[in-house]
């Protein structure tokens, strides 16, 4: 097909796979060329979703003029050079979350994408999440009325990566990974409720990390486990609105109440998902049903084919079917919150968005 989206991929490893798999759903896009360092699991990777070019040399993939747009998906402090590269290559790219491995390599890549006039997209699938697009219709609609308070909260009981049995040490080590739980799902958590709330300017943050729970010796050793299990922050909006964080691989708790976006006319719970509001002077907590829902605008609403997954809508604006979510600057304000933190922690105190984007240094990796 000749109008047909043609894509590269810049890392075949965990997630690279997972990336290749979604596509495989996604109408009017041919995956042409992919890179990643092991060439025996690259080449097996490629034959198995039948993509014809493969390199072990990213810039070698970014010179096929074919190429119009690279998916990569290599460890966060490599997505800044890759990413930069890219797009003075003259590609667009879809960057795996978080943006980069700090602040100001998030800055150079949202700063290159307007300098180059491409379009720079993070993976932030919590965006298209039934109960995110459910609770927009709601903010949309006025049922939560001026939004002043959100909470941004996930645990995992036991769920740190390589020391409780899943991925590799590179995940919790910070030169590879620049953080941890805040970095790896924490993004997810806080960039839906920043979206939900319209992405407002970060003032201050107030932070602490922690890694307390006990883990197998032998692991511990391997890993170079040097990142948080478990990221906690007081944010401070404009527009008078408060955020609390919690983030966690490992704690001794049995589960969290959920994310929640809060207004004076109403509340949304994000996991399960439910209105909260007074009706008729009595207090009402309102379940749905978000399945039917989401299967009748797929089918009635034309435009909801461009928001079933982040790999539909990053096709749907390559093609120019719909305007790109701002999930790059969402993703910068993240890394802003997520930085903040860790330099909150390190002084003791309460820091401002100007100290952490002042005291933000590259992490970068060379490429």
């Amino acid at each position: 097909m000749s109008d047909e989206l043609k894509l590269g991929i810049i890392g075949t490893g965990q997630i690279g796979k997972i990336h290749l798999t979604r596509y495989a759903d996604v109408p009017g896009v041919r995956m042409v060329a992919a890179c990643d360092l092991d060439e025996p699991e690259l080449r097996r990777v490629a034959e198995q979703h039948g993509i014809p070019a493969v390199f072990t040399d990213f810039r070698e993939l970014l010179a096929r003029d074919e190429v119009v747009a690279v998916d990569v998906c290599l460890h966060n402090n490599l997505h800044a050079p890759v990413s930069i590269a890219a797009m003075e290559a003259g590609k667009h790219v879809y960057c795996e979350k978080p943006l980069a491995g700090s602040y100001a390599d998030a800055a150079r890549m949202a700063a290159t994408a307007e300098r180059t006039g491409r379009m720079l997209s993070m993976q932030l699938f919590s965006l298209f999440d039934p109960p995110t697009q459910a609770a927009r219709r709601l903010i949309d609609a006025g049922e939560l009325g001026r939004l002043y308070y959100a909470k941004s909260s996930f645990y995992r009981r036991r769920g740190r990566p390589f020391v409780d049995g899943y991925g590799t040490s590179a995940f919790v080590q910070k030169a590879v990974a620049a953080g941890g739980a805040l970095f790896d799902m924490g993004v997810y958590h806080i960039a839906q409720v920043l979206y939900l709330l319209g992405n407002p300017e970060v003032l201050t943050v107030s932070g602490a990390t922690h890694q307390e729970v006990g883990m197998y010796e032998d692991r511990r050793r391997q890993s170079g486990y040097d990142v948080e299990e478990l990221g906690l922050a007081l944010v401070r909006l404009a527009g008078g609105v408060t955020l609390f964080v919690e983030e966690a691989w490992a704690i001794h708790l049995g589960g969290t109440d959920g994310s929640k976006i809060v207004g004076d006319k109403g509340g949304v719970t994000l996991s399960p998902f439910a209105l909260h509001q007074t009706v008729g002077d009595m207090e009402m907590d309102a379940t749905f049903d978000l399945q039917a829902a989401m299967k009748r605008w797929e089918s009635c609403l034309p435009k909801s084919a461009a928001y079933q997954s982040a790999q539909h809508h990053w096709a749907a604006a390559l093609a120019g079917q719909a305007e790109l979510l701002p999930s790059a600057q969402i993703g910068l304000n993240t890394m802003l919150i997520s930085e903040g933190v860790y330099l909150s922690q390190k002084l003791g105190r309460e820091v401002t968005a100007e100290e952490i984007r002042q005291q933000s240094v590259s992490t970068a990796l060379a490429v």
